[in-house]
């Protein structure tokens, strides 16, 4: 294995690389029912990679997962402001109760198998995935008044009981977060993810990528008017309670700017848009309809408009309708109102705010018009806006670096947390003043994807040695207490969340139940998992909170073992 050792040494982000292909490989292959997913497969495909031999630069790992949590935090910022108040009372006591289990139960295995401080609080740091009670808990130590080579020896034994169980605390909280909870609630995550985004959409019929109406509501159709005409075209396009616009008219061979008091005279040929029950109900008097008449085509806009203007903000769509004077809205036809990416119903109750986006349809003069009332267009793009996002970064980690106190022990969010934050404050930000900022879905998705798959490999590469050659030297009593203070926690708290907190939804069941233990892989697999963004808003809260909650079992867990 020496060729693998020196090949490794040479290039070490050949064992990056190739840890998250096979792990995602792996990951695919079904046992029954159970699939390890690409995150597990990358993690446990990384300690077998590492026992070779290879180190990976520790910056790595903490760029790629800044990377992973600020995209999180942007493609969520709206949904999370929103949910915060009293409905998020359920994931404060989640994440208070995972922590509290988390303590008594690395307590009460220290004092059945005769653990000393440092290794109870090392156990608690890689079980619960929380290195920063490594520092909390080695601080504390120090302050015992013990002498120094003892002080030395526990704080050594607080980073081996870590890495003996770093590894299975990760993978153990995707064993629970992603196979257990569905089966436990009955229900997969994926299908109560869509039906949480379902019930986002208020009824609105929301078709996925490559899918279109057979019946679309938006029509154009070419009729020949018959001998019994004679009307204007205000009068013909008022026809029916719902408008409808003649686009285009040719008499004879002359093409004819349509005005609203142009007498229309039978046989002339009619360009009609509008909604199809209008046009359907307004067919019968116009004739004989056509198939393809040249100089009758007409090219449509639907364009996405973000509203700006002050005026329009809390507003009902019926009466922003109502009161446009009608040469403003003439031709134009709303398809949709969105916020945050959610479709709204098109109802006259429908409330408006600012940020919100309306895509409206027609010809190019009529859809420009409206657009300069309305705000400003979004104009589609693959790029993204390196600005926004650099500053977004550095203003998390930033973040990250600020401290709190409590007496003396630190609290702080770390890059992690600091880096979440920011990504929730500018994604918000950028759903409110749409014309900067711009991060296509495609970029946000490899950014997670890439990102998270990274950060575990160079856990696994980074622990997965030393691990192994502990429990070799120590036995598997740690790592068995390790495999206990994983599970027990996560399992407790999760009867308490369905039985005591009442979560029917597996998918927020899962995101807030991972963001409890900060467990960031099982959160990437449930992402994945979902399909959408529906589990990020219940993490990014009980996550924020795991950050202290955790970080304080350190002197506490020297204080009571």
């Amino acid at each position: 294995m020496s060729w693998l050792h020196d090949l490794f040494h040479k290039s070490p982000e050949i064992a990056l690389f190739l840890s998250i292909a096979a792990g995602y490989y792996i990951g695919k292959i079904k046992f029954g029912k159970f699939q390890l997913g690409g995150v597990a497969g990358s993690l446990l495909v990384a300690v077998l990679v590492s026992q070779v031999g290879v180190q990976i630069d520790a910056g790595v790992k903490s760029v790629m997962f800044a990377l992973f949590i600020y995209a999180v935090g942007y493609e969520s910022g709206p949904d999370f402001f929103r949910s915060l108040g009293k409905q998020s009372i359920k994931e404060i006591i989640l994440a208070a109760v995972l922590a509290l289990s988390g303590l008594l139960t690395v307590v009460l295995m220290a004092k059945w198998f005769d653990l000393d401080k440092g290794l109870a609080a090392g156990v608690a740091a890689g079980a619960l995935t929380q290195s920063a009670i490594i520092g909390t808990a080695g601080d504390a130590i120090a302050k015992l008044g013990l002498a120094a080579d003892e002080v030395q020896r526990l704080q050594g034994n607080v980073a081996i009981g870590y890495a003996v169980t770093y590894v299975f605390g990760s993978f153990g909280a995707i064993l629970v977060c992603v196979n257990l909870l569905p089966k436990f609630m009955g229900r997969t995550i994926k299908e109560d993810a869509l039906r949480a985004e379902t019930a986002t959409q208020a009824g609105v019929h929301v078709y996925g990528p490559g899918q279109a109406a057979a019946a679309p509501d938006l029509v154009g159709r070419i009729f020949e008017l018959p001998a019994s005409t004679a009307t204007t075209i205000e009068a013909l396009e008022n026809t029916t309670d719902v408008a409808i616009t003649i686009e285009r008219v040719k008499r004879g061979k002359q093409i004819m700017q349509p005005t609203p008091d142009m007498q229309l005279q039978a046989g002339d040929i009619v360009l009609v848009v509008g909604r199809r029950p209008a046009v359907v109900a307004v067919a019968p008097r116009m004739g004989k309809e056509l198939n393809e008449v040249d100089g009758m085509e007409l090219t449509m806009q639907r364009r996405d408009v973000v509203i700006t203007n002050a005026a329009l903000d809390q507003r009902t769509f019926g009466d922003i309708r109502d009161a446009a004077a009608q040469d403003v809205r003439h031709g134009v036809y709303v398809s949709q109102i969105s916020r945050a990416g959610k479709a709204l119903p098109l109802a006259p109750e429908t409330l408006v705010s600012l940020g919100d986006v309306v895509t409206v349809f027609g010809a190019e003069q009529d859809v420009n018009r409206v657009v300069d009332k309305v705000g400003h267009a979004l104009v589609p793009s693959v790029k993204t806006d390196f600005v926004y996002m650099g500053a977004g970064l550095v203003v998390g980690l930033l973040i990250g670096l600020l401290t709190a106190r409590i007496g003396s022990i630190p609290l702080t969010l770390g890059s992690g947390g600091g880096a979440l934050l920011s990504g929730l404050l500018f994604g918000w930000f950028r759903s409110r003043r749409q014309s900067f900022g711009e991060m296509p879905s495609g970029a946000v998705q490899i950014l997670k994807d890439l990102g998270l798959a990274a950060f575990v490999v160079v856990v696994g590469i980074s622990s997965g040695l030393q691990a192994v050659q502990t429990v070799e030297t120590q036995g598997l009593a740690i790592f068995g207490i390790g495999v206990v203070v994983t599970i027990l926690p996560l399992v407790l708290t999760m009867l308490f969340g369905r039985y005591i907190l009442r979560y029917e939804n597996t998918a927020i069941f899962a995101g807030a139940l991972s963001g409890s233990r900060s467990a960031n892989p099982a959160f990437g697999e449930i992402l994945d998992k979902a399909e959408n963004t529906v589990p990020t808003v219940p993490f990014a809260i009980t996550y924020a909170l795991a950050n202290v909650f955790l970080t304080l079992l350190g002197p506490l867990i020297v204080a009571l073992v």
